[in-house]
């Protein structure tokens, strides 16, 4: 294999909790320029998967590669590739979201013409200028989700990992946000979405992976998933019969 050839590379990759396994031997490919839709039910290993993606936690075995850079030996070149949002998103409560978004610009060392750019537009789609000059301590969670996901598409990652993107959001943003993910593998980037929305991964996703007690049962596009669960019907509807089979 190839790992220049995808996004994201896992390779026999196990992460335990004590006694508890929480990802068993899971590999898995993510092409460039794909939307990547991660599902499973609460507890399957969905989140220690994307946190072994982005380089927090270590696996016990296996490897993971981002952009052909191993996520252990080469860390810091692989999460320069990446941008994450988690569930709960995070911002200084003390600094306003403009001052937010300034310093993770210069994180990137991202120039102040190119910052004031690629800001206008984001600022503009995600909605957020009314509220960008207040305290973020002020913020609902929809609104700390907007300013993140701003934050974390400022430097213009190759890929974009995002674990439940939509909670919080009002349908006008939730539209705005999958319009986003889907420019963003347009142009070449690549998304990693881990969601409980099941309309939202049918819609948009180019490639979905069920994960279940840990263990990678199903990759595929929506119609090979369909395949494999024998039903022409709701992405919904496959998700509980293969998870359902697995617990059998």
């Amino acid at each position: 294999m190839n790992n220049t050839d995808h996004a994201i590379a896992l390779v026999g990759v196990t992460k335990s909790y004590g006694r508890t396994i929480a990802v068993r031997d899971l590999s898995l490919e993510v092409p460039r320029g794909k939307l990547f839709a991660f599902l499973g039910p609460n507890g399957a290993g969905k989140t220690t998967t994307i946190k072994l993606i982005v380089g927090l936690l270590r696996p016990d075995t296996g490897w993971i590669h981002v952009c052909g850079h191993e996520v252990g030996s080469n860390g810091l070149a692989a999460k320069a590739q990446l941008a994450y949002v988690p569930d709960q998103p995070f911002l200084y409560e003390k600094l306003t979201g403009r001052e937010f978004l300034y310093f993770v610009a210069e994180l990137y060392g991202i120039s102040t013409r190119r910052r004031d750019s690629l800001l206008e537009s984001l600022i503009h789609r995600l909605d957020v200028g009314e509220f960008l000059d207040q305290l973020t301590e002020s913020y609902s969670h929809g609104m700390k989700q907007r300013v993140v996901l701003a934050a974390a598409l400022l430097h213009e990652p190759a890929v974009l990992v995002i674990d439940e993107p939509m909670v919080g959001l009002d349908p006008r943003a939730i539209r705005v946000v999958k319009n986003l993910f889907v420019e963003h593998t347009r142009n070449g980037g690549t998304v990693f979405m881990s969601t409980h929305t099941l309309d939202i991964a049918e819609a948009v996703a180019d490639q979905i992976g069920i994960i279940h007690r840990g263990k990678l049962i199903a990759v595929g596009t929506l119609d090979e998933l369909r395949a494999q669960a024998r039903r022409q019907h709701s992405l919904e509807e496959i998700f509980l019969q293969l998870t359902e089979v697995s617990d059998g």
